[in-house]
Parts: structure tokens; sequence; C-alpha cells
């Protein structure tokens, strides 16, 4: 039974747009929503992480929880999902810093 899901992406390659764009709708530039079965939808997911590259990626879909749905990431992001007592809450890290130069006097 198909059910909804949303795939958001943050720098990825142009072809893995396209060929989420063939299961989902962009409704915009990166969020991807759409109404797949849970095989079409795992196909998806092994897709994104295998093409990610130096980018983002996140997917939320319904599941048998608490709070009705699951999520999935792949890439680097700054928020990372964690398990509290069966919730699912977000975990924000550090900015990564920027060494400054120094300036010879």
């Amino acid at each position: 039974m198909p059910s909804m899901v949303v795939i958001a992406t943050t720098a990825v390659p142009t072809h893995l747009r396209g060929a989420l764009s063939r299961w989902t709708s962009e409704v915009v530039p990166g969020i991807f929503v759409g109404s797949v079965s849970a095989r079409v939808r795992d196909e998806l997911w092994h897709n994104v992480t295998q093409v990610v590259g130096d980018g983002a990626a996140i997917l939320v879909h319904p599941a048998a929880t608490e709070q009705g749905y699951a999520i999935r990431t792949a890439g680097t992001r700054r928020r990372t999902p964690v398990d509290f007592d069966g919730l699912t809450l977000i975990r924000m890290t550090a900015a990564p810093q920027v060494k400054k130069t120094q300036t010879p006097s």
C-alpha cells in the first residue's frame, strides 16, 4: 500500500534530483514529496545513499512508532536524529570552526 514520503536534499548531484522526480514531485528546490510503496521508498533511499556525495539528504516516512513516522539521514548534517526513549529527537552539532589566518605585522 502506498504511503506518503518526504525527501529533503542539500547539495546533491543533479542526476539524483532527476531520479527522485520520476517517483515524487519536487515541491520546492530540494524537497520531494510522493506516495510510493515501501519497496519503492527503500530502493529510492538506497540510490540516494549511494550518490549523495558531499551533500546531505533526509527521508521522513510513516512508521509504527509513537510519533507515527521514521527519519533516515545520509551525508553530513548538523542535525542528527537521536532515539530518546522511543521518541526521535533532533540533536544539533556545533558548526565547523573556521581557522583564522594570522597576518604578519
